[in-house]
C-alpha cells in the first residue's frame, strides 16, 4: 500500500514536484508538443465552440472571434510556458517567488480546486453520452454512478504514471482526435451545402457578445493554462516550452473550439453531442470523446497532484492523484456537468490575472532574474502581488459585464501592471516584500 500511495521513496519523485527538472530529464520540442496538445484536445472545448458557433456568422465573423481568443490564450500560455522551461519550475513553485512562501498556498488552492472541479465536470461529461451510447438510462442512479466510477479511475490511471504516462497516451491519441474531428468538420459543411447553399448563407440562430465569446474561449483553457508550466518545465530550452506552448494552445485548442463551432453554425445547436446524433457519428464521436477527454483529465489530476504537493510540501504527487480521483467521482455524480458553461465563464475571470502577476513579476519586476528556490528564503505574503491579482480580477470581472473590449485579457494585463507599480512603491517605502537571497 505504502508503494502504490508513494512510489520508490528511496528515489526522489522522477517528475521533480519540488524541485527544477534538471538537464538529464529534459524534452524536446515533439514530446512537449505532443502532451500539450493531448491537453488541449478537449471535449469541452468543442462544447464551447459550439455555443459560439451558433452566435456568429461563419466568415467574417467566427473567424476573428475563434482567431482573436486563441491567439490571446496561446501567447499568455506561451509566455508562461518559456518561463517555467528556462527555470524548470511548475507553476505554484514559480507562485512561491510571485506571492510568497504562504501566499502560494492561495495559488495552490486556487490551481488545484478549480482542477478538481474541472476533473469531476468531465467525467460526467464523458460517462453522460457513453452511456446513452450505449443504451443505457442516464437517469438510473446506479447507472451513473457506475460509469462515472469507471471514468474516474481510467483518467486517474495514466496521470499515476506521471509524464511518462501521459505521452504515451497523447501519443496514440493525438493523430486520431484530428482525423475524427477533421471528418465531423466535412459533413458539417456538405450539410450545409445541401441545406442552404453553403456555411456563409447560415444566419446565427442565437447572440453573444463579443466580450462574452472572449471569455468563454479563454475560459476554456484558463486554469489549464495557466498550469501548462508543469509540464513546459521539462521542454529543453526557453524556445521549445514557448513554441511547444503557442502550437497546443494557439493551433491545437483553436482547433477543437474551429470543430465545435463548424457544427453549431451549421446546426444552431449549441449541444456538441447532440451535433454528433445529427450527424449519425455519436459512434465515432464517442471514441473522439473518449481520447480527448482522457488526455485532458489525466494532465488534470497530474496538476491537482503538483499543487498538492506544494500546498502541503510534501514530495509526492500520486497520494494527490489519487484523491483527485475519488473526489472527482463525488463531484461527477453531483450533477455539476449542468453548470459547465458558467464554469468555463468564471475560470476565464478567476485564473488569468493569476498568470498575468507571474509574468509581470518575472519580466517587469524582476527582469528575467529568478534565483533558484534553495537559494533564497522566502517571505511569507507578497502583499503587492495578492492585490495585483484581486485589481486584475475586478477588471476582468466588470469588463466582461460591460462588454468592455476583451475581459481576460484585461485581467492579465490589469494584474501584470498593477503588481509591477505596486511592487515600486513597496520597495521604496521600505516594505519586506521580497525574498531574501
Amino acid at each position: 500500500m505504502q508503494k502504490f500511495l508513494f512510489g520508490d521513496t528511496s528515489r526522489p519523485d522522477p517528475d521533480y514536484p519540488l524541485s527544477p527538472v534538471p538537464p538529464t530529464a529534459r524534452r524536446g520540442l515533439l514530446s512537449i508538443s505532443v502532451v500539450l496538445l493531448g491537453f488541449t484536445f478537449f471535449y469541452p472545448t468543442m462544447f464551447a465552440g459550439s455555443e459560439i458557433g451558433h452566435s456568429f456568422r461563419y466568415w467574417p465573423d467566427l473567424f476573428l472571434i475563434l482567431g482573436c481568443g486563441s491567439l490571446i490564450l496561446g501567447l499568455y500560455v506561451a509566455a508562461l510556458s518559456a518561463i517555467s522551461a528556462k527555470t524548470g519550475l511548475t507553476t505554484v513553485l514559480l507562485s512561491r517567488y510571485t506571492f510568497g512562501d504562504y501566499g502560494a498556498r492561495w495559488a495552490d488552492l486556487l490551481l488545484g480546486g478549480t482542477q478538481l472541479g474541472w476533473f469531476g465536470v468531465t467525467v460526467a461529461l464523458m460517462a453522460k453520452p457513453f452511456v446513452d451510447w450505449l443504451g443505457f438510462d442516464w437517469t438510473n442512479t446506479g447507472t451513473m454512478i457506475l460509469w462515472c466510477f469507471i471514468w474516474a479511475a481510467a483518467f486517474t490511471s495514466t496521470a499515476y504514471f506521471g509524464y511518462k504516462g501521459m505521452e504515451m497516451l497523447s501519443l496514440i491519441a493525438v493523430p486520431l482526435i484530428l482525423l475524427l474531428g477533421g471528418i465531423m468538420a466535412v459533413k458539417s459543411f456538405a450539410h450545409a451545402r445541401e441545406t442552404v447553399g453553403g456555411i456563409d448563407n447560415i444566419i446565427p440562430s442565437s447572440q453573444l457578445s463579443f466580450a462574452a465569446a472572449m471569455t468563454l474561449i479563454v475560459g476554456t483553457f484558463a486554469a489549464g493554462g495557466t498550469q501548462a508550466p508543469n509540464w513546459a518545465r521539462f521542454a529543453r530550452n526557453r524556445r521549445v516550452g514557448f513554441w511547444a506552448a503557442l502550437i497546443a494552445f494557439l493551433f491545437g485548442n483553436g482547433l477543437m473550439l474551429w470543430f465545435g463551432a463548424v457544427g453549431g453554425n451549421v446546426y444552431g445547436e449549441p449541444d456538441f453531442a447532440a451535433v454528433l446524433k445529427l450527424q449519425g457519428l455519436l459512434g465515432l464521436g464517442v471514441i473522439l470523446m473518449v481520447l480527448n477527454v482522457w488526455t485532458t483529465n489525466d494532465n488534470t489530476a497530474y496538476a491537482v497532484g503538483i499543487a498538492g504537493t506544494d500546498f502541503f510540501r510534501f514530495d509526492r504527487k500520486r497520494p494527490f492523484i489519487l484523491f483527485c480521483g475519488a473526489f472527482g467521482f463525488l463531484v461527477a455524480i453531483s450533477g455539476a456537468y449542468d453548470y459547465i458553461m458558467l464554469w468555463i465563464s468564471s475560470l476565464g475571470i478567476l485564473i488569468p490575472p493569476l498568470g498575468g502577476v507571474i509574468l509581470g513579476d518575472y519580466h517587469l519586476v524582476r527582469k528575467r532574474n529568478l534565483p533558484p528556490p534553495d537559494r533564497v528564503k522566502f517571505v511569507k505574503f507578497r502583499w503587492s502581488a495578492l492585490t495585483a491579482y484581486l485589481i486584475g480580477v475586478l477588471a476582468a470581472y466588470f469588463s466582461d459585464r460591460s462588454s468592455f473590449f476583451i475581459p481576460p485579457l484585461n485581467g492579465i494585463l490589469a494584474a501584470a501592471i498593477s503588481h509591477a507599480a505596486l511592487a515600486f512603491v513597496f520597495r521604496h517605502l521600505g516594505a519586506k516584500d521580497h525574498e531574501v537571497e
